[in-house]
C-alpha cells in the first residue's frame, strides 16, 4: 500500500491510498473528534469540504457524538439535538454506516452501578463509490483492554461474487396498460394437480412470463435512460442546424421517451432504497444512492455462529454449515 497525506488538523487526517496492483485511488480519513458539541464544528465544515469527493471514501474513528438515542444505554435520556450537526453532516456528504459486528456499544465510562454509561462513539463511514468497489467491508468492534474504547478492526474483502439474480417484482409494471392482461392470462391457464402444485406452477410460469415480458417491453431501464438521453442530445444538435418539421418531431419524440425512461429509472430507485420520506428532486442524492448500496451490503453474510459457539468465516465453510445444519433438520439425523 502507498499512502499520502492529503488533509490534516487537529481531529482529522485523511490520507490518500493506493495499492501496487492497482492504479485506481481511494481516501481514508481517521477522526478524533473533540468532546465538546461546539468544538467539533470544525471537524464537519473539514469534512464537508470532501463532500463533493469523486473516488471511494471511507471515514473510520471516534466521533464523540452517537447517531442515535438507541446507540446509549444508561444514564439520562439523551438530547437528539446534540446530533443533528453530525447526521447534517453524514447526509451532505452520502455516508453510510458500515454497521458492525460484537457487542452494540465502543465507549463505557467504567462508574459503578447505575452511574456507568454505555454509548457508539466509534464507527466507520463510507460513501456510494466505496461501497461500490468493496461492498464486502467489515467493521468488528474489538473487546476494550485498557481503554475505555473499544477499538475497531476495518477489513476490506474484494469478493467476486456469482450471484443469483432473484425475481424482482417493480411496482413500475402496473402502470403499464398490458400488464393486467398479462397476468390474468398466464394465470388463467390450466394446470392440473393438487393445490400447492398448481399454486407452485402458476407461480413458476407467471414468474418467466413476467421476466420475458419486462425485457422485451423495457429492457435495461437503465442503459435504455442513457441511451436515449444521448438520443436527445443529437435531435437537439440536428434541430439546431435544421429547425425543419421532421427534426422537431423527432425530438419530441425521443424527449417523450428520455422523460418516460427518466421516471422509470426514479420508480425502480425508490423502491429499491424504501425511503418513503423521499421526495421528488431528492432522487439522485448522493445519501440515496449510498443508502441502496448499504441495503446490499447488509445482505451479505460474513459470518454465522455453530450449534457449538464457534463462529465460523469464510463462504465456502459458511456454505457448508448452512448445509450441514438444515440437511440434519429436515432428515432427522
Amino acid at each position: 500500500m502507498k499512502c499520502k497525506v492529503v488533509d490534516m488538523n487537529q481531529q482529522l487526517f485523511t490520507l490518500e491510498v493506493t495499492h501496487e496492483n492497482s492504479s485506481e485511488l481511494f481516501n481514508i480519513t481517521y477522526v478524533y473528534a473533540k468532546c465538546k458539541e461546539h468544538l467539533r464544528r470544525p471537524l464537519w465544515d473539514r469534512l464537508l469540504h470532501w463532500s463533493d469527493i469523486e473516488i471511494p471514501w471511507c471515514i473510520i474513528g471516534d466521533f464523540n457524538v452517537i447517531y442515535s438515542s438507541q446507540e446509549k444505554l444508561g444514564g439520562r435520556e439523551y438530547n437528539i439535538s446534540k446530533s443533528v450537526d453530525f447526521i447534517s453532516t453524514m447526509e451532505h456528504c452520502g455516508l453510510v454506516d458500515l454497521g458492525y459486528n460484537g457487542q452494540p456499544f465502543t465507549w463505557c465510562n467504567h462508574r459503578k452501578n447505575d452511574a456507568r454509561i454505555w454509548k457508539r462513539l466509534d464507527r466507520g463511514l463510507a460513501n456510494d463509490k466505496w461501497l461500490d468497489k468493496m461492498p464486502h467491508t467489515i467493521i468488528t468492534h474489538l473487546s476494550a483492554v485498557g481503554s475505555d474504547h473499544c477499538p475497531l478492526l476495518m477489513e476490506m474483502k474484494d469478493r467476486k461474487d456469482d450471484v443469483i439474480k432473484y425475481f424482482k417484482f417493480l411496482n413500475c409494471w402496473t402502470e403499464n396498460d398490458s400488464f393486467y392482461q398479462i397476468v390474468e392470462k398466464c394465470w388463467n391457464e390450466k394446470v392440473v394437480g393438487n393445490p400447492m402444485w398448481i399454486l407452485h406452477t402458476k407461480m413458476k410460469r407467471l414468474t418467466i412470463t413476467l421476466r420475458n415480458w419486462s425485457k422485451k417491453e423495457y429492457g435495461d431501464v437503465f442503459i435504455k435512460t442513457k441511451e436515449f438521453e444521448e438520443m436527445v442530445k443529437r435531435a437537439e444538435e440536428n434541430i439546431l442546424q435544421n429547425n425543419n418539421q421532421e427534426n422537431r418531431e423527432r425530438l419530441q419524440a425521443v424527449n417523450a421517451q428520455y422523460i418516460r425512461y427518466m421516471k422509470l429509472e426514479q420508480n425502480i430507485l425508490q423502491q429499491k432504497s424504501q425511503i418513503h420520506w423521499l421526495t421528488e428532486g431528492n432522487t439522485n442524492s448522493k445519501y440515496f444512492h449510498a443508502i441502496i448500496r448499504g441495503r446490499i451490503k447488509k445482505m451479505c453474510i460474513n459470518k454465522i455462529e455453530s450449534e457449538e459457539g464457534e463462529w465460523i468465516k469464510g463462504d465456502v465453510n459458511i456454505a457448508k454449515e448452512v448445509c450441514d445444519y438444515y440437511g440434519k433438520m429436515f432428515t432427522g439425523n
